[in-house]
């Protein structure tokens, strides 16, 4: 029911790009351009600026992403509400995980969901805590899942599930041989951690200062974008990595990696909901209540 020229506006104005925009809508480049200039002819202003294959916003432009975002918010919750008076959950929900939880979390819960809810159309966006921050701040996603602590006044963080971290070395390492080390004794192993941004690495973070430890006291070889990365580089490399136990539960089952438990400094953490403050409701308490009565199982 909504007006599809703001939603091609909408597309246009976060990606600044009409090619970026015809692949994200399924929709040719000329019809993105048309549904542009028929904006920009009804409202008698120019929405974009060109410079050579670059675009930028306008004042106007400005001025009409402010609205249409909450125009288009409003439509999918009238549609939503619409429905439920017949009982039928229909419409989409867009989400977005960090690294660890898309990858060892959501999966079998997104089955079920959409087993149980046909209809609502979910899309997941995969980055780190981050990255899915910022994407709910400018509304490309409608829920989040992210790791660690809590950042942002302008969002609402619930929690989800309980996670743990751990130091795990591949099972043949010559650090396999300790059963456990001191947290002094970390500045002497190399190790490969999470990007700066992670949740994992926000909480290992964490984890140290509380032995008045820094980052780069540490010997670290490598900082990568997954945990998968750091999987495969246990295999080639004498080192140690920071995980999910959640992670590794294969790897630890078929003896291929080990758990090196480091004395006195647990790395307890919470996986979390996120919304926009003021954004509650819909499609994304429907998915939050369906994550909850199902995290046991996970």
């Amino acid at each position: 029911m909504s007006d599809f020229r703001l939603k091609v506006f909408q597309s246009v104005a976060k990606n600044l790009s009409f090619t970026k925009a015809s692949q994200e809508l399924f929709v040719s480049q000329p019809a993105i351009t048309k549904h542009i200039q028929e904006l920009e002819t009804y409202y008698q202003v120019r929405l974009f600026e060109r410079q050579g294959s670059k675009i930028s916003l306008t004042v106007a432009g400005e001025l009409l992403l402010k609205h249409s975002e909450k125009i288009l918010e409003d439509y999918k919750r009238l549609e939503y509400e619409m429905h439920l008076l017949h009982n039928e959950y229909i419409g989409e929900l867009k989400l977005g995980a960090s690294t660890t939880i898309a990858q060892y979390v959501l999966p079998p819960l997104l089955a079920n969901f959409i087993a149980k809810f046909p209809k609502v159309i979910l899309s997941l966006l995969n980055g780190n805590s981050r990255g899915i921050e910022a994407a709910l701040q400018e509304h490309r996603i409608d829920l989040g899942l992210v790791e660690g602590i809590f950042r942002l006044p302008s969002l609402k963080y619930l929690p989800f599930l309980q996670d743990e971290l751990v130091a795990v070395v591949n099972a043949h390492s010559k650090f396999a041989v300790q059963d456990e080390i001191t947290p002094e004794e970390l500045p002497d192993i190399p190790l490969v951690l999470r990007e700066r941004g992670s949740g994992t690495l926000d909480v290992f973070e964490r984890a140290l200062s509380q032995h008045n430890m820094k980052l780069s006291s540490l010997h670290v070889l490598m900082y990568l974008g997954s945990t998968e990365s750091i999987k495969l580089f246990l295999e080639h490399t004498d080192c140690m990595g920071i995980v999910s136990i959640r992670s590794v539960h294969k790897e630890l089952v078929a003896g291929n990696l080990r758990v090196v438990e480091i004395k006195g400094m647990p790395m307890q953490r919470e996986f979390n909901f996120v919304q926009l403050q003021g954004q509650e409701g819909g499609l994304s308490q429907v998915f939050m209540r369906f994550a909850g009565l199902h995290s046991k199982n996970l």
